[in-house]
């Protein structure tokens, strides 16, 4: 199949361009993680990359790490809708290999200093930095976070819920990650 875009101007077709040849690799890789399958990988970076076109509205600067981190945002859900289709279909996939893959939280993170993670975190309120390290930091289950802070599983998960939407707050102000537009 040949697709061809029509852009609006040089500096969206340049920013495309220039999209393509830096972040290739890396959605590639990306999507294999995920995947674990390189001909599904070649599918999920061909049709994000269609989804980035459709987007390239909400890129200002190519080389910047909103710009990354929206890439890499539209390769990773691309990549777990095919997987999710392909999971309907074959229900032995194990959990464990999506969450020991790269994700985009890696790649954020990878641009962040330690200790700016650390400010970060502890820029939000108590009550949510604390569920949020429980789950996080120690990997703990709701039911026990729940059982040691005395508060009910729901409780667990509206503060994680929170304490993530705080984190991103912070993080798109700062420029590391963009908004998700509705």
């Amino acid at each position: 199949m040949l697709i061809m875009f029509t852009f609006t101007s040089a500096h969206e077709m340049n920013a495309f361009e220039y999209i393509y040849s830096k972040y290739k690799s890396m959605m590639l890789q990306k999507a294999y993680l995920i995947l674990q399958d390189s001909m599904l990988a070649e599918d999920a970076v061909s049709e994000a990359f269609i989804r980035i076109y459709k987007n390239m509205y909400k890129i200002d600067d190519p080389a910047s790490k909103r710009s990354i981190a929206f890439v890499m945002m539209i390769v990773k859900n691309t990549a777990l809708t095919i997987l999710s289709q392909r999971t309907r279909q074959n229900t032995n996939f194990e959990d464990e290999d999506l969450r020991d893959s790269f994700d985009l939280e890696q790649c954020v993170f990878s641009e962040i200093s330690t200790e700016k993670i650390y400010e970060i975190i502890n820029g939000i309120h108590e009550e949510l930095r604390s569920v949020f390290l429980m789950k996080y930091a120690y990997d703990l289950p709701h039911k026990k976070i729940g059982q040691m802070l005395h508060i009910s599983e729901n409780n667990v998960t509206v503060r994680l819920h929170r304490a993530k939407k705080k984190i991103a707050d912070i993080l798109i102000k700062e420029g590391y990650a963009v908004e998700k537009q509705p």
